[in-house]
């Protein structure tokens, strides 16, 4: 699918067990179908907005309208690309990258989940290593930054991996609770040095100026 208009569907990043690309209606229904069989255990909330935290048919319609809404509302000055990661051709989670005034500030975020039935198997640190390489090596980022709540050791480990460094602390609420976040950044230096990933990217081309890059 390359369509004229939203030359995005044409992006391709893929590593040697995922493909990560921006999700058409019937992949978006799997990726719904996907996060309504759970993304983490119940007794836990990794997220600051818990859009988790309702039952499955409503998590699933939460994540169909959040990357409906992120086309909808796609500008240069403000975009952010959520991506679907399919593994060895399955749906397993989404990986996401956005910046504002991105050509200002060349600085990207990125943000991820991944289905339960998929966890363990660094398929996390693998997608996230696919963004940065599209952020770095596609768009000529010069940092990239991340952030996760204390308690949630496996986002961590997945930075740490990657090479990023503690940026400082954040106190943020979560309903009534009050959680801790630790920020973290990697610059760009830090991620050529460090990178180990084999990815390539398709499509950047024909898209490159929607991102201010």
């Amino acid at each position: 699918m390359k369509p004229q208009h939203w030359p995005l569907y044409g992006l391709r990043i893929r590593t040697p067990r995922l493909e990560l690309r921006l999700p058409d209606l019937e992949l978006l229904d799997e990726l719904a179908s996907v996060a309504a069989d759970g993304v983490h255990a119940p007794d836990v909330m990794p997220f600051t907005i818990p859009w988790t935290d309702c039952p499955p048919v409503e998590r699933g319609r939460a994540v169909f309208r959040h990357v409906l809404s992120t086309i909808a509302g796609w500008s240069v000055q403000d975009w952010s690309l959520s991506l679907a990661v399919l593994c060895e051709g399955r749906v397993v989670g989404r990986q996401d990258v956005a910046a504002k005034s991105f050509a200002v500030t060349g600085e990207v975020s990125t943000g991820s989940w991944l289905g339960l039935a998929h966890q363990g198997r660094g398929i996390g640190t693998e997608m996230r290593a696919a963004a940065l390489h599209l952020a770095f090596a596609g768009l000529g980022a010069g940092a990239a930054v991340s952030a996760a709540m204390t308690d949630n050791p496996r986002s961590l480990g997945v930075s740490r991996r990657l090479g990023y460094v503690p940026d400082g602390l954040e106190v943020a609420a979560l309903g009534d609770a009050r959680v801790t976040l630790q920020r973290l950044r990697l610059e760009r230096d830090r991620w050529e040095d460090r990178r180990s990933a084999d990815v390539t990217v398709e499509g950047l081309d024909d898209c490159r100026a929607m991102f201010g890059a």
